[in-house]
């Protein structure tokens, strides 16, 4: 029984950590999310010499997020704040993450969250965006109640990216349930991004 549990569990966030691209020294944040772990696996490989973040959006979560860290034995800063104000530096990270959120949020909230992704990244960085990968029949009909509508027939991740100013986006991976879709900051795309106050 234990060797089943060791094979299930081992590479677990393989696919998750290649779609991601980081390397030692980097700098990563996690935007909300109920997979708490996320961040813990992408802190192990910055390493100490990168810099790990999670914006929570409740205590909970943040506990939740500071629990995962502490288990896998790596520093993640984790803060609790609105996704249309994440607490970072204009032009400091090198990646934002934003795993299974992005198609619940309200139409208004993703533009906010978006443009928030590209405010933090450094030029040249990349916001990876992983959804749930749209199935057939009753699984989609039942996967589709947590998204929003207009997210999903809008062309959604790819759509929104490319709306919100980022370029070279592109369909990474769609695998085990999940769709990686990644948008780069241009030297430009603030200045090409839409602004709303």
């Amino acid at each position: 029984m234990s060797l089943f549990r060791l094979k299930k569990s081992g590479g677990s966030r393989d696919l998750e950590l290649s779609m991601a691209g980081l390397k030692i020294g980097k700098s990563v944040l996690q935007v909300y999310g109920s997979d708490h772990g996320l961040i813990a696996a992408l802190a192990k490989v910055v390493g100490l010499s990168g810099q790990a973040y999670a914006v929570a959006q409740t205590q909970g979560d943040g506990e939740a997020f500071e629990r995962k860290a502490a288990d896998a034995g790596v520093l993640v800063g984790v803060k609790v704040a609105e996704i249309a104000a994440l607490p970072y530096d204009d032009d400091l990270l090198d990646l934002v993450v934003i795993k299974q959120v992005l198609g619940g949020l309200t139409q208004n909230d993703r533009v906010l969250c978006l443009q928030q992704a590209l405010r933090v990244l450094r030029p040249g960085g990349r916001c990876l965006v992983v959804d749930t990968a749209m199935r057939g029949g009753l699984g989609a009909i039942l996967s589709r109640q947590s998204l929003d509508v207009r997210y999903v027939e809008g062309g959604g991740a790819q759509h929104a990216l490319e709306h919100e100013g980022f370029r070279g986006i592109r369909l990474l991976a769609e695998r085990d349930g999940l769709r990686f879709v990644e948008g780069v900051k241009s030297a430009g795309s603030e200045e090409a991004a839409p602004t709303q106050r």
